[in-house]
């Protein structure tokens, strides 16, 4: 391939399409300030399973403008059954105040990029290296295929490796022992569940099962890392029927359902965090340059706050850069040194606004993931700790981002 050797500017640059940079672009877009987001693969990102989505993920996508055509699409869970396989019991929870709702990624995906310009992303962008000019200061971004782009501020959305967190000295998250495996199951006749969340417990594993809609459900099975899982494995029927092997001791209905899954959707990944004192020494922002999403905090999937942590980043980023930034950069008459001072207030505001949010998310989601290792003791030591020092799953589902 020819490298293309051109230099473009650009007022905000967004990298990463994933929902978090989708999202930071379309608050910016309904602030009247126009961003660009450069995402690597060549098409949008809209492969994968579902997202849970609880009453605080909610918020931010009503800000956004595209909660209601997602609601319309989903059920709302009003319970939770926790269980043992092998056991008679089921602990029922109500949980009908919390919001709690799931969607398709590829749904979310999609209404968060149908409503911006069809401008505003770029695809085939593998952002190679990141570097500050040496008059202005500002971001330059280098792209794989030789050509350069310029902006005067940076949002890094672009997940676990993320460059722009390397580039802001932010440690890379860690891994945990243990796995993950998810998909989608549809039901052509519905799958008859009602409006209710399972989580069944094995021995050092469990499995969710979550309703997105009267067809179709949302699965996903969390167990310790054996040796042979130590490499990403990338053939969904291998990664299905691995699965099944393991749930041999698990109801009919459930082996059945991962049997049936859609192939498309399934997927293999290892636990990552960030460690959360590492987040309490760290800044996500640095000038005119900060990172939002997966590129600062990771979850575990049992919290369903990935997601919803993201949809918040983006709404206070585009509101904290609106406040400063209250036209088009490209229009205003401020010098470059007025241009990053602002930029970087803004910035800072946004930083601090989440820290001690994004804190608490990635202490509880460390704590979470240990308890699959831990004794029953352990566990139960664990959940008072959540409960009485940082608040029960109420506290952080009921958060409110506050207002676009």
């Amino acid at each position: 391939m020819e490298m293309r050797m051109q230099e473009e500017f650009h007022d905000i640059v967004i990298i990463g399409g994933g929902i978090c940079g989708l999202a930071t672009a379309l608050g910016l877009h309904k602030k009247g300030i126009k961003s660009i987001v450069l995402e690597r693969s060549e098409t949008l990102r809209n492969t994968g399973a579902g997202i849970a989505i609880f009453l605080n993920g909610w918020h931010a996508l009503d800000h956004l403008g595209v909660a209601d055509q997602l609601r319309a699409n989903s059920l709302h869970i009003i319970e939770k059954h926790n269980k043992r396989i092998n056991k008679d019991g089921t602990e029922v929870i109500p949980i009908s105040k919390e919001g709690l709702r799931c969607v398709r990624r590829s749904d979310l995906i999609e209404a968060l990029a149908n409503s911006l310009p069809v401008e505003f992303v770029r695809f085939g962008c593998q952002i190679v290296a990141i570097q500050n000019d040496p008059v202005t200061s500002f971001p330059i971004v280098h792209i794989a295929d030789g050509s350069i782009i310029r902006a005067k501020i940076l949002i890094g959305c672009d997940g676990s490796n993320s460059v722009v967190a390397k580039t802001l000295g932010l440690k890379p998250p860690s891994l945990i022992q243990t796995q993950i495996v998810q998909g989608l199951t549809t039901y052509p006749n519905g799958h008859g569940l009602s409006n209710h969340f399972l989580q069944l417990w094995g021995d050092r594993m469990f499995i969710i099962r979550l309703p997105a809609d009267k067809k179709t459900v949302f699965w996903f099975v969390k167990r310790e890392l054996n040796r042979k899982d130590q490499e990403n494995k990338e053939d969904p029927g291998l990664i299905r029927d691995e699965t099944i092997e393991v749930l041999k001791d698990f109801p009919t209905e459930v082996i059945e359902m991962v049997k049936q899954c859609d192939l498309n959707t399934i997927s293999f990944h290892r636990i990552r965090y960030h460690v959360p004192w590492h987040l309490a020494l760290s800044n996500i922002s640095k000038g005119p340059m900060t990172a939002s999403g997966d590129a600062v905090h990771q979850m575990d999937p049992s919290m369903a706050q990935g997601g919803s942590a993201s949809l918040e980043d983006a709404v206070v980023l585009a509101r904290c850069l609106s406040k400063e930034m209250t036209i088009n950069l490209s229009e205003s008459k401020m010098s470059d040194q007025e241009t990053y001072k602002k930029a970087e207030v803004a910035l800072q505001n946004y930083a601090r606004e989440r820290r001690w949010r994004i804190l608490i998310l990635s202490t509880k989601s460390h704590l979470i993931a240990s308890l699959l290792h831990a004794s029953w003791l352990k566990r139960f030591t664990f959940l008072t700790i959540l409960s009485k020092f940082l608040g029960g799953r109420s506290s952080h589902t009921q958060y409110n981002c506050g207002h676009l």
